[in-house]
């Protein structure tokens, strides 16, 4: 997707829910973590990453950094729907 390409309706969600939440501590490391955590996916630094950019030789394709980021957001993720 090219950042000139309108939002999609998830894309302007996150923006909107973003936006709504009120100044806090909390919201601050809400919004450095969803930074951090963008700047990862979008340069994993994976030692698989090719010439083209693709991080990884095939969508099935885990090294072990992105492997652990996504056991890791799948927990969260867990603890949340438990929550």
């Amino acid at each position: 997707m090219r950042p000139d390409e309108p939002l999609r309706p998830e894309e302007r969600r996150l923006i909107e829910t973003l936006r709504s939440i009120p100044g806090s501590p909390l919201r601050e490391r809400l919004l450095a973590l969803v930074s951090e955590l963008l700047d990862f996916v979008a340069e994993p630094g994976c030692t698989e990453m090719q010439a083209d950019g693709a991080p990884c030789p095939s969508a099935q394709a885990a090294c072990d950094q992105c492997h652990k980021l996504t056991q890791l957001l799948d927990g969260l993720r867990t603890r949340l729907q438990d929550g």
